[in-house]
């Protein structure tokens, strides 16, 4: 990969003095499912700058736009029941969002994967959805009904109206973006008026990033970014965004996937992995707060 030095995606600052990490990328160590969803944690990141200005965690020197359309257009996808998991969960900020709506007619996923959000807006009453996922694997995980709502390309603006979507949504893709702010004003110029932002990102300031560290799955070449709740509803606002909301979610994940996050020696995680599934146990879900924000933001009628 080709890497390239950025200032802060979200502010612009050029302050690099607060270095939280120094880099541990090992390019010989990536695999099809290094820029995969909810994988086993590979624990390799960027170097990552403390942004002073904003309270944003960046990545810097990055992969070049080309590399990672080319790195996310090819990973695997193995994460079917974790999807459905998230979906549900994310589905229950919507009756936070819908009455406030000025209707129900068009709603975009950007980062669909297998569609799993796309089935809970379609439940929701939403007339017309559309996702957004590169991921030929994901994508090819999608219900038949589903995998047809699914365009297979990068996210760009141009390729939909202004002001023709209700509800815009985009979880845990944020952090893998070159430009978040660049992105979050295309999802304010798409949106009618009165339309709404739902997004979901990791919380690098949660209770486990701080008890895990640098052992904490956040941390990962994936992640060119990590917001706190201050970063995201600053991002939210810089985007023109108002009636701004930030809170922590508690996820509802398959025991056997908690386990793929501890920072377990791998074989260990593998072994308890199998024990558990064979023991029929692995697949109850649990819940817990894992260390992920939700933020909603309204365009201005």
């Amino acid at each position: 990969m080709h890497l390239v030095a950025r200032p802060c995606p979200l502010c612009g600052s050029s302050d690099e003095s607060s270095v939280f990490a120094e880099t541990t990328f090992d390019p010989t160590k990536l695999d099809d499912f290094a820029f995969a969803s909810r994988k086993l944690p590979d624990y390799m990141h960027h170097r990552l700058i403390v942004c002073p200005t904003c309270d944003l965690l960046y990545a810097t020197p990055v992969p070049t736009a080309s590399d990672l359309r080319e790195a996310y257009g090819t990973a695997a996808f193995g994460s079917s029941t974790e999807a459905r998991c998230a979906a549900r969960t994310y589905a229950g900020l919507l009756p936070l969002i819908t009455p406030r709506l000025p209707d129900r007619e068009r709603a975009l996923d950007v980062g669909a994967g297998d569609g799993a959000f796309l089935e809970e807006l379609v439940a929701a009453g939403f007339g017309h959805v559309v996702g957004v996922e590169p991921s030929a694997a994901a994508r090819a995980a999608a219900k038949p009904g589903i995998q047809q709502l699914i365009r297979p390309v990068v996210f760009c603006a141009a390729d939909y109206p202004n002001a023709g979507f209700s509800l815009v949504t985009c979880f845990q893709t944020l952090e893998h973006l070159r430009d978040p702010l660049e992105t979050c004003q295309a999802f304010y110029r798409l949106l009618k008026p009165g339309g709404a932002v739902l997004l979901v990102a990791h919380d690098r300031q949660a209770l486990s990033a701080r008890i895990l560290g640098r052992r904490s799955p956040i941390f990962d070449i994936e992640h060119l970014q990590l917001f706190s709740q201050a970063s995201a509803r600053r991002l939210l606002e810089a985007a023109g965004f108002s009636n701004i909301s930030v809170r922590r979610l508690v996820n509802r994940y398959p025991l056997h996937y908690w386990v793929k996050l501890s920072p377990l020696p791998t074989r260990l995680k593998r072994s308890l992995i199998a024990v558990l599934d064979a023991l029929r146990v692995g697949s109850t879900p649990i819940p817990l707060s894992a260390g992920n924000l939700a933020a909603i933001g309204f365009r201005p009628h």
